[in-house]
């Protein structure tokens, strides 16, 4: 293996991204390079001795000086360098990276103005049609403004509905103007798409609209729809930011600001939109080896502006400038095709929202802070090398073996996110394998949904060890800890609700009191997994008592349905195997009563053709 002074020596003046390993090969650092060997050389001092070069920074000083050895990928070009530093760094979260904690998407609503009879729809991704109009991003009241167009406008409700060419329900109750049957003329319908979008920017005048028709609704005592109007009107409400800002022109443009205080920062955004604030976000930062400005506003762009995330907005401004704006601006611009500039606010307007953006930050930080005793508590206690804000908390659920699932739920900053919540149908047969299982699927998601601080497995040691050993083959180290109930002679203690639970961290057990609040916090945790996990399994278990009603109507006896089972694994393979897999499996007998015969089959299938 070459020595780190070879390295550092020899690399090619291409553009590249570089990695920075210590002396046991763990990631510490990953950086990008429009000239590796002039980038690179930056960092040390190569007369004599390789060192760390003395005008560094004390956290970069650090970082050199924990560094043994050296790794880089060359590309094409500094846009491209730019764009693989960002995804190494979301994927392997290296220790002296600045990381965003909560790197996610937001929904926007959008509507294509191609279509004859256009809708309505949600979406978190750029969709391939040029005619599409953006509205958004909505960090919280999407679900609410989308379900409140719908309940003012007698807009097509469903995708599919046009293709039916005869008027549904939908129209007898007053909810679709059925252009499916030419009920509304084009001209007409369109006048409704374009006072449907003058609402969308306006939340109190959205607001005024529903509540005229949820008293409509109160006073001819439908109070059930009243009720669903009323719960739409707070959801808008509650995420309207209040600015003060009186902006002359109806621009669309975005405002990001920085605040931090020393150990943790928060990015506030705003998106304004025709001249209104429309919605608001707030994304935290995780380091752990110091703050580095300079590089949370890079990392900000980086992770919010994507080639799925649709962009109204032809100015970004920010409270300050920073080192790499220029090559941020220039891959924006490649990014989107256009010319999207960044600007540091320092007067009027714009400067009122850069502010307003920075109060929300600081408010966010306040916030965080107060909450952030505990999580400081757990991880002085099970040696963490992160403070956990992000948490996933896996579960796995069955009876019997009986409609085995898996579940993960998301505790960030103090709050359930149920947004991130997963669910899995699982095939395998034992604890170990469901859990491997589990965790598999969702490493294979840490490109598209980055890792969190830390996994919470409902286990004791085995389990925790799995989880680690499914971290490492995805090249992520994250903080892992368990929670399992005591056991006495091989069997957990429940006896009259007197289970001790133990935690399992850094290869320590931990048995703590029960009336101990980081105990207590972790048993929130998994009883929130659990929780989650027997809904979607009872839901599950129902979906397949059906279905085995369904075949005993078929003639299909428990054995012969055992024998299926153990042979296909799922009603829904059962389903579509053909007769003579059937056959083969259980029998002529049975093959004939749940595909009729050979020929039967052969016709359906033509048919379906």
């Amino acid at each position: 293996m070459k020595s780190l002074e070879d390295s550092v020596k020899n690399l090619p003046q291409s553009s590249g991204v570089y990695q920075y390993f210590d002396k046991n090969g763990r990631l510490l650092y990953v950086g990008k390079a429009k000239n590796l060997k002039n980038r690179v050389r930056q960092y040390f001092v190569v007369s004599g001795a390789i060192a760390p070069d003395p005008r560094l920074s004390a956290r970069i000083a650090k970082m050199i000086s924990e560094t043994s050895s050296l790794e880089y990928i060359i590309v094409e070009n500094e846009s491209d360098a730019l764009i693989l530093e960002n995804s190494l760094i979301k994927q392997l979260k290296p220790k002296y990276n600045i990381l965003l904690r909560d790197d996610k998407t937001y929904p926007y609503i959008y509507v294509d103005l191609s279509a004859d009879f256009p809708r309505f729809e949600i979406t978190r991704k750029v969709i391939a049609t040029k005619s599409v109009k953006y509205f958004g991003p909505f960090t919280s009241s999407a679900r609410y403004i989308y379900d409140a167009l719908y309940s003012l406008f007698p807009f097509t409700q469903k995708r599919g509905c046009l293709k039916e060419k005869k008027a549904c329900l939908f129209y007898q109750i007053g909810k679709c103007s059925a252009p499916c049957e030419g009920r509304v003329e084009k001209s007409a319908y369109r006048a409704m798409i374009d006072e449907a979008t003058a609402l969308i920017n306006n939340k109190e005048k959205m607001a005024k609209a529903l509540e005229k028709k949820m008293n409509d609704f109160a006073q001819n005592e439908h109070f059930e729809e009243a009720a669903k109007i009323r719960d739409q009107i707070r959801g808008i409400l509650s995420s309207a930011v209040q600015s003060g800002v009186d902006l002359a022109r109806k621009e669309n443009f975005d405002v990001l600001a920085l605040a931090d205080l020393g150990n943790s920062a928060v990015a506030s955004r705003l998106f304004i939109r025709e001249g209104r604030v429309v919605s608001s976000a707030a994304q935290s930062f995780r380091f752990s080896q110091g703050y580095d400005e300079d590089e949370a506003y890079k990392r900000s762009f980086l992770s919010f502006y994507t080639s799925d995330t649709p962009i109204a907005a032809n100015v970004i401004y920010v409270a300050k400038t920073f080192a790499e704006i220029e090559e941020i601006k220039e891959w924006l611009n490649k990014l989107y095709q256009k010319k999207i500039d960044i600007i540091v606010a320092k007067i009027g307007a714009k400067k009122a929202l850069v502010d307003l953006a920075l109060k929300n930050a600081q408010e966010t930080l306040r916030k965080e802070a107060q909450s952030s005793s505990i999580d400081t508590a757990i991880k002085e206690l099970l040696k963490f090398e992160n403070t956990p804000k992000r948490l996933e908390i896996f579960d796995n659920s069955h009876i019997m073996g009986e409609a085995t699932v898996g579940a993960m739920v998301v505790f960030d900053n103090g709050e359930w996110v149920k947004s991130d919540y997963r669910s899995y149908n699982l095939t395998a047969k034992n604890e170990y394998d469901q859990m491997l299982e589990i965790l598999s699927r969702r490493a294979e998601k840490f490109n598209e949904n980055p890792p969190p601080d830390c996994w919470v497995i409902d286990g004791g040691e085995t389990l925790r060890r799995l989880a680690i050993d499914v971290l490492s083959s995805a090249g992520v180290k994250i903080d892992v800890a368990a929670i399992g109930k005591e056991k006495l002679d091989g069997k957990a203690h429940r006896a009259k609700g007197a289970a001790k639970d133990i935690l399992y961290a850094n290869g320590e057990v931990f048995r703590l009191d029960p009336s101990d609040k980081r105990l207590q916090f972790f048993q929130k945790l998994r009883d929130e997994a659990h929780r989650f996990a027997i809904a979607f399994h009872r839901r599950q278990k129902r979906k397949e008592d059906n279905k085995l009603k369904i075949l005993k109507v078929k003639g299909i006896g428990d054995a012969t349905l055992k024998r299926l089972i153990s042979v296909f694994g799922t009603f829904e393979a059962i389903e579509k195997a053909n007769y003579d897999e059937i056959a083969q499996a259980a029998g002529q007998k049975a093959a004939k009563a749940l595909k009729g015969s050979v020929d039967q089959e052969t016709n359906s299938e033509e048919a379906r053709i």
